[in-house]
């Protein structure tokens, strides 16, 4: 007997609402059939505000620094006229814009990236980082970087054209999906748990072959990626930009795309083949999007974490849903404010001091995900777990 053609309308909205709420642990008992009639103006209310938000962080990303631009003046900038000071021109278009622009592009990948994953481990600390993606995808810059035989050492990506801009992204990009591919492969036989020790044991395997590497390279080489991973918005320039955009724009079309399919995964692979979801084929564009997406990030800005793990989280909880129909846009304009904020954080206004930007993001997310735990485990009496 042929297969059903695969019909998404086809699957009963009570079958989709139960099994959504079991989804993970993070998800709220909000249905989504009583979404439009409950929340629908919620729901704009808080989009309308998650974009305020956005423009307001990309503007203080763009006035606020080591040198203090005013507000009016960035405006006059963007909109083509001049500043007062020709050198507050030249800090907007030269420094500052492409790192503002650089940070809603890796936010909303990343925040992307790990939904999809949640989604497909039906784990709710999935994420690049934690299961061993941003890991291989450092392996696979550092295998380019540090076999070079000179690299620059203040920057990672300065001296590079545009193909060896693509060679990084196609050598963090393999990396990551052939991490995600052994996880995939580990998930039909291990559990949850299980799979998310694996997964960080992979992530210390590679970080072991790099460390290897690193003993054998010179001074520079070293120098060169130990601030790579530190995790910067700061090294695309303009030259760059069309690169990383275009790969990050796609990951994130093709996530919308996914929207049906990372729904019906919900419902687990099972009840979504039943009904004629090609399942492997699901499977194999989801694992080729996220490890696109992490992989971009990754070898533009190095392995900045807690962005893909919180955000989502963040969204679900704001939003009291589990439909990809609301969660990849969200999760993509709030992962795109959280990464401004977190750079804006890192540079520290008033000040030539810069820290890592990772530092900031897991300030940043580490409460969140600590909040998550708490929210969804009841305490006993006593004040034990």
């Amino acid at each position: 007997m042929s297969p059903v053609p695969w019909d998404p309308s086809a699957i009963p909205r009570h079958a989709l609402d139960e099994e959504i709420s079991l989804a993970a642990t993070t998800e709220t008992h909000a249905s989504l059939e009583d979404l439009p009639r409950r929340s629908a103006a919620l729901s704009r209310v808080a989009f309308g505000g998650l974009i305020i938000a956005l423009v307001l962080a990309f503007l203080l990303s763009l006035a606020l620094g080591s040198v203090q631009i005013p507000l009016d003046q960035v405006v006059r900038v963007l909109a083509g006229g001049e500043a007062t000071r020709d050198s507050w021109t030249k800090i907007v278009l030269t420094y500052r814009l492409p790192k503002a622009l650089t940070a809603v592009l890796a936010g909303a990948a990343l925040a992307v990236s790990g939904l999809q994953m949640q989604t497909f481990f039906r784990n709710p600390l999935a994420d690049p980082s934690i299961l061993g993606i941003n890991a291989g995808a450092s392996l696979g810059v550092a295998a380019v970087v540090l076999s070079a035989e000179t690299v620059a050492a203040n920057t990672l990506l300065a001296n590079l054209d545009v193909p060896g801009h693509l060679g990084l992204v196609a050598s963090a990009t393999i990396g990551a999906a052939l991490v995600l591919v052994v996880m995939i492969v580990l998930a039909r036989y291990v559990n949850t748990l299980t799979l998310l020790i694996l997964g960080m044991m992979i992530g210390y395997l590679t970080n072991a072959v790099v460390s290897v590497l690193l003993h054998f390279s010179i001074a520079d080489q070293v120098r060169a990626y130990v601030s790579w991973t530190f995790g910067s918005f700061a090294s695309v320039t303009w030259r760059q930009m069309p690169v990383m955009a275009a790969a990050s724009l796609v990951g994130l079309c093709l996530a919308i795309l996914l929207i049906k399919w990372l729904n019906a995964l919900l419902l687990g692979e099972g009840y979504a083949q039943s009904m004629g979801m090609p399942v492997r084929r699901a499977r194999l564009w989801v694992v080729i999007n996220s490890a696109l997406l992490a992989g971009t990030v990754t070898a533009f800005c190095g392995p900045i974490g807690f962005l893909g793990v919180a955000v989502p989280h963040l969204c679900r909880a704001l939003w009291g849903t589990a439909d990809h129909r609301i969660l990849i846009p969200a999760s993509a304009l709030m992962g795109a404010a959280m990464a401004l904020l977190a750079d804006l954080a890192a540079q520290m206004p008033g000040s030539a001091t810069v820290l890592p930007l990772n530092a900031i993001t897991a300030l940043l997310g580490a409460p969140v995900v600590i909040w998550v735990i708490l929210r969804r485990t009841p305490m006993r009496a006593g004040g034990g777990w």
